[in-house]
């Protein structure tokens, strides 16, 4: 190989590295993703029953109180809550939204824009149920799954 080939290389594979550290770094800075309830839910409630309660086959907690979910805007977040507890990846969440709305089901769960919002919702409505990335939960909220 000529030498100005050897120092193009040279070069993409110190930005490449450069780029995947950099990847690499903001993925450690993000938390798990969590489940959260109102600190006075005494509900027993568990993955299958977060995920009735996310894609719209239940409407209450196991013991009987109303679940008022509320979801993430698009993004990583509410991708990873899709496929790790929905186990549903963005397109299949919503075309089984589409097919429930369609068919006079279930609506899909409120919307909140912002990690604040969505804490000062759950923390002042007893329903609520909601997830979020762990590094931004505070003691307003409880964490029922990490």
């Amino acid at each position: 190989m000529s030498r100005p080939i050897q120092g193009v290389l040279r070069r993409r594979a110190t930005v490449l590295g450069f780029i995947l550290s950099l990847m690499m770094s903001a993925s450690a800075l993000a938390g798990d993703v969590v489940v959260i309830v109102n600190p006075a839910n005494t509900a027993s409630i568990d993955e299958e029953q977060i995920a009735k309660i996310f894609l719209g086959q239940t409407k209450t907690f196991s013991n009987g109180s109303e679940a008022i979910p509320i979801d993430q805007k698009e993004g990583a977040t509410r991708e990873e809550f899709g496929n790790k507890l929905l186990k549903k990846n963005p397109s299949q969440l919503k075309a089984q939204w589409a097919r429930q709305i369609f068919t006079g089901g279930a609506k899909p769960p409120k919307e909140l824009g912002s990690d604040d919002d969505i804490l000062k919702f759950v923390a002042s409505t007893p329903g609520a149920i909601a997830y979020m990335d762990s590094a931004k939960v505070n003691k307003t909220v409880k964490v029922l799954k990490h």
